[in-house]
């Protein structure tokens, strides 16, 4: 089986990072794993995406055109990549930074305020982990716990106070997509 994933955003919203964790969790697991980073021409600010590839054997190719789930940090991210997500597919939106519906009904989603749900957890810096609860609440190629072990083993040391934190701001994620995702039709 193989699953792909596309976050997409603007530099500094940590989209990078949240593909690098689900990639993590995925290798630690003895999936195989492909992280494609990609970035805008901007030097602050500008368009970042990256894909995560996890299978049960070899990937014979790390290019996603149509994922089964997508992640937008953004208005931009959302107008580009709505469309490409596979029909029964996963979408899960940073309402905090976007001001529209999705307006696929062949999809499941979730618009979430992420920005603010990262506050209440503790630190603005992880509306990315909030959206990543949100997406593996939705597709669970990985698991919570597995995302955790993943967050304690390869965080930087500078920023391994914050894992309480990420920890809740993701549990905080899943519980909304949880309760608030509008199922495709």
């Amino acid at each position: 089986m193989q699953t792909e994933f596309l976050f997409a955003g603007f530099g500094g919203q940590g989209v990078m990072f949240a593909g690098q964790v689900l990639a993590y969790a995925a290798m630690d697991n003895g999936k195989q794993v492909t992280w494609i980073p990609s970035y805008g021409p901007e030097m602050r600010g500008g368009t970042a995406n990256c894909t995560v590839v996890i299978a049960d054997e070899e990937i014979g190719s790390p290019l996603v055109n149509h994922p089964p789930a997508i992640l937008v940090m953004n208005l931009p991210s959302l107008e580009k990549y709505e469309p490409l997500v596979k029909p029964g597919g996963v979408l899960v939106v940073n309402a905090s930074m976007v001001d529209r519906e999705v307006q696929r009904k062949d999809i499941t989603w979730v618009s979430l305020p992420c920005n603010e749900m990262a506050e209440e957890a503790g630190d603005k810096r992880m509306a990315n982990i909030v959206a990543l609860g949100a997406l593996l609440e939705l597709l669970p190629a990985q698991t919570l716990k597995d995302i955790e072990v993943a967050l304690k083993a390869h965080m930087p040391g500078r920023h391994k106070h914050l894992l309480p934190k990420n920890v809740e701001a993701m549990k905080r994620g899943a519980e909304y997509a949880k309760k608030h995702a509008r199922k495709a039709k």
